[in-house]
């Protein structure tokens, strides 16, 4: 016979933290996919699933709140936000010249995706993410 020790306060809070979690994965696999697809000639297909993993955190970061995973929506909205910009701001080396352009671009996917690798780490280690 087994004993079922778990309140049912106990139980809701787990079920939301597996929720969060299973939430956050989508999210860091998406980012992931964005990061690598930027180093594949004619892979360029990851703004799109960028912006469906930035609406995803945007609308699940409130049931975070209070919980440890609230870091890490934080930090993959900070990560594409920066680097959204970064992007944007390196944009005109392009038309200048191809290789500052290509190296501009390349540091921001290395940074990119040395910050998903991280967070993704951190979450399935269950530890909070710091601060950029």
């Amino acid at each position: 016979m087994s004993q079922n020790f778990t309140t049912p306060t106990e139980a809701a809070s787990l079920q939301k933290l597996q929720s969060l979690n299973t939430v956050g994965t989508i999210s860091y696999v998406l980012h992931l996919v964005v990061a690598v697809s930027a180093f594949i000639p004619g892979g360029q297909f990851g703004v799109t699933l960028l912006l469906v993993a930035l609406v995803l955190d945007l609308v699940k970061r409130d049931d975070a709140a209070g919980t440890w995973h609230a870091s890490h929506f934080r930090w993959r909205i900070r990560s594409v936000l920066v680097a959204g910009l970064l992007y944007i701001v390196t944009a005109p080396l392009w038309l200048l010249l191809l290789v500052p352009g290509f190296i501009a671009w390349g540091l921001v996917s290395l940074w990119f995706l040395y910050r998903i690798i991280s967070g993704f780490i951190a979450m399935n280690k269950g530890q909070e993410i710091g601060t950029p």
